[in-house]
């Protein structure tokens, strides 16, 4: 299902704190969300999850106004995968991907045979099956994340919300959960994943969403949005973006600082031609 806004304003109590929101996310997208902090990304996802009304404007999901929507339909539509998550017991992995299903449950209801074999299929999606039984609480911090994108999988939800679901993660570990994130996409979930690295945009984005100051600063492909002058702009520091070659021919594009090491950036050649080894 494709999601279109129009004109929507997020905010509380009358005041706005992004406003002028007008995109349509189609199916397959990844939506890299860029700006600083306290720019609005988080208003942002509340209102799109129903936990703020909005302000002004309009939220259509599969032609329909979400507005009208209750939580519980909502919740079967837009999955939502956190910053971070500390449970206070320690569930086992499959009982954490099971509480995915509780959208689809009437009340004082149990997870049946079938929400079982839902949760153990989206730890297969994601190939962490091997964690079913793990305790939750002693897993490491990329395997909680994918646990966590199993959940939402659980939902079958046709959109993911991640608020920036590689913060705190080792390099590894990042890899590992926006590579998942990346197969989800291509198997035709649509993604809005707030981010602070321009990079992420670049590897993983169709598109991205530009917030400064209570306001989208830019909205396109990352190739034309996520620019130098924009990036000076959201955060008020100089870069150079330039292409890098892989070893399988394809060029990439990364964001250094201006005030970058001076012999390191001279070790890089200047970023214009750079080949790995």
């Amino acid at each position: 299902m494709n999601l279109i806004m129009d004109a929507l304003a997020c905010g509380y109590r009358n005041h706005a704190v992004v406003r002028d929101i007008s995109l349509t996310l189609e199916k397959g997208d990844v939506l890299c969300l860029l700006g600083p902090n306290g720019s609005g990304k988080t208003t942002f996802f509340k209102t799109i999850l129903g936990l703020l009304k909005s302000l002004q404007g309009k939220i259509y999901l599969g032609g329909e106004d979400i507005k009208r929507w209750p939580h519980s339909k909502i919740a079967r539509a837009i999955g939502y995968i956190p910053q971070t998550h500390h449970p206070q017991f320690p569930f086992k992995v499959i009982d954490i991907v099971l509480m995915g299903r509780t959208a689809h449950l009437g009340p004082f209801a149990a997870p049946s045979a079938k929400d079982a074999a839902i949760a153990e299929e989206a730890l297969d999606i994601l190939q962490i099956d091997y964690l079913k039984e793990r305790i939750y609480t002693e897993l490491s911090g990329g395997e909680r994340q994918l646990v966590l994108i199993a959940r939402a999988l659980a939902q079958q939800s046709s959109i993911l919300l991640m608020d920036e679901p590689t913060a705190s993660l080792d390099f590894g570990n990042q890899v590992l959960v926006l590579n998942r994130i990346q197969q989800l996409a291509r198997s035709g979930l649509s993604i809005i994943m707030a981010c602070h690295f321009p990079e992420h945009a670049f590897l993983y984005g169709t598109k991205a969403l530009l917030f400064k100051e209570g306001a989208v600063y830019g909205f396109g492909s990352p190739e034309r949005t996520v620019t130098e002058d924009n990036i000076k702009a959201l955060y008020g520091v100089e870069v150079e973006i330039a292409e890098v070659d892989t070893r399988q021919g394809a060029a990439v594009k990364v964001c250094v600082p201006c005030n970058t090491n001076y012999h390191l950036r001279m070790s890089l050649g200047g970023l214009k031609n750079v080949q790995t080894a």
